[in-house]
């Protein structure tokens, strides 16, 4: 049974009644946890496309480009995608479910990975809507993640706020250049693939972790530029 096959089995017992905790704790285990993983993302894309009053094709593909989906997969994914959308379920209890898969753990690149790609989807129809700003807001809190995380994750996608370099280092200007480099070199550390997958962090998430780790090095090239002009690294 494919990995969506899967999820669209434990999709189904949702809606015959059986509750969300009972169709997670079914999955606490590898390679079960990969699919509880990404069953909550796809809930939560879902409402996501959906909090400013309806769904759009533009974020439907947003949501592609996030989670790649083999071609004799797509009529599943979609019924998936539907269906995770229609759940009674709150977005709230998928987010809960995610921060506890990684607690202790998430704030190094995961959940804020999440939560871009939850921005790629928001902003694929060319506009970024006050009930969009509330669902990611209340989304960022039940993960944890600061306030300052928050802003500066919708800087990076949201249009107009192009985002600053030192804000996704963590550091401000006045920070020494080599300190700006030693947060540079441990969040590569931290969000690097091969290190995220030998943590056990699931596939689905690589290719978030993959987009993190590209703006880190663009933020490092940026700084390090301006600090010693033709220098890139």
């Amino acid at each position: 049974m494919s990995l969506w096959s899967r999820i669209q089995d434990a999709l189904a017992a949702l809606a015959t009644g059986e509750g969300l905790s009972v169709v997670f704790d079914r999955l606490r285990t590898p390679p079960e946890r990969s699919v509880a993983f990404t069953i909550a993302v796809i809930a939560l894309s879902a409402k996501m496309a959906k909090a400013d009053g309806q769904v759009t094709r533009d974020e439907v593909a947003a949501f592609r480009q996030v989670f790649h989906i083999p071609p004799a997969e797509e009529r599943a994914a979609a019924r998936v995608f539907n269906l995770a959308r229609e759940d009674v379920a709150g977005f709230e209890d998928y987010a809960r479910r995610i921060a506890r898969m990684f607690q202790g753990r998430g704030r190094d690149g995961v959940l804020p990975d999440l939560l871009g790609g939850l921005f790629h989807i928001a902003t694929a129809d060319g506009a970024y809507h006050p009930a969009e700003d509330a669902f990611l807001s209340r989304v960022a809190h039940i993960f944890d993640l600061s306030e300052a995380e928050f802003c500066r994750i919708r800087a990076a996608h949201v249009a107009g706020a192009a985002p600053d370099p030192y804000t996704v280092l963590g550091v401000t200007p006045a920070t020494p250049l080599e300190d700006i480099r030693t947060a540079w070199r441990a969040a590569v550390r931290a969000t690097h693939p091969d290190r995220m997958m030998a943590r056990g962090v699931p596939e689905e998430a690589m290719k978030l972790a993959e987009r993190r780790l590209i703006a880190i090095n663009r933020a490092w090239e940026e700084i390090s530029e301006r600090a010693q002009p033709g220098r890139t690294g």
